[in-house]
């Protein structure tokens, strides 16, 4: 299924093609590389009439170009959400906006619940899905091995108002941090994460997604409650497909929770210029049908 982000008022994808998109964040536009975008398309004035256009380096990495002075970061709004954007390292600005439909879900199936819900968020970068499901009224601990990001989600739950909810910020290797959970014989009943193509742990741990993935989804499952709501995973790693993630949760996760449904596809965003669709990246989830 492909799942489109398009309750944006803060944000748009103006354009996209030729290998870039054109972006607008709170009124300020952005030029990133979007390998993505592989149509051909011709480049209008409004390509260059950017805030900021990131270059590729020819050397790797690249930087970004930028047409008047920005402020430090800005915000953006999705619904009650606020959170903080700004060009960083390699092309990004600290938030993917095609999560935005995965943030309803989550929300909405915390909120019928009707009960105490306990999120594990994973590889959970500047904290928009740890915020998410703590707005809609869950107990949220979120873990990455980065301290800079870890402290970029902490900024985000002041600028949602969050900061007298119930939010763990974990700096720690996943797949250790829920090994570690489950000896203690902690349980959650619904668990997010975004695991990374490659990756270092704090202490130089390598994670990788064709080795790794199992092994986590593995130790995951064994610490989810006896009511579990939701498994939702989020995947950017070229040349794996949903269907991957699909057959994962059917063999691994269905037979020992027999009463829930399994769905999985892309998320993208819809190009304003000419109504097609950039395709962003894939998920697969479990959801309880209680």
């Amino acid at each position: 299924m492909l799942r489109i982000s398009d309750e944006w008022k803060d944000y748009e994808c103006l354009d996209a093609g030729n290998g870039e998109k054109l972006e607008k964040w709170n009124g300020i536009i952005l030029r990133r590389p979007e390998p993505q975008a592989m149509w051909q398309i011709s480049f209008d004035k409004a390509w260059n009439k950017v805030d900021g256009h990131y270059h590729r380096s020819e050397k790797g990495g690249g930087y970004w170009d930028l047409k008047k002075d920005l402020p430090d970061f800005w915000t953006v709004k999705y619904k009650e959400l606020t959170f903080k954007v700004t060009p960083t390292g390699f092309k990004h600005t600290g938030l993917f906006p095609e999560q935005a439909t995965n943030w309803d879900f989550m929300m909405d199936k915390i909120r019928n619940a009707k009960r105490p819900i306990k999120v594990l968020n994973l590889f959970s970068y500047t904290g928009a899905a740890t915020m998410a499901c703590s707005m809609a009224g869950a107990e949220v601990v979120q873990v990455d091995a980065s301290k800079g990001m870890t402290q970029w989600a902490k900024e985000n739950m002041h600028l949602c108002n969050l900061d007298d909810h119930k939010i763990r910020f974990i700096v720690d290797d996943c797949l250790k941090f829920v090994q570690r959970e489950y000896r203690r014989g902690n349980k959650y009943d619904a668990i997010v994460m975004d695991p990374p193509s490659y990756g270092r742990g704090p202490n130089k741990e390598i994670w990788k997604f064709e080795k790794n993935m199992t092994i986590l989804l593995e130790a995951c499952i064994k610490i989810l409650s006896d009511k579990p709501l939701f498994l939702l995973i989020n995947s950017y790693t070229t040349g794996i497909s949903n269907i991957v993630l699909s057959n994962m949760l059917k063999t691994m996760m269905l037979p020992l929770y027999p009463n829930g449904t399994i769905d999985s596809g892309e998320v993208g965003l819809k190009i304003t210029k000419n109504n097609l669709i950039l395709p962003c990246g894939i998920y697969g989830r479990w959801e309880s049908n209680d």
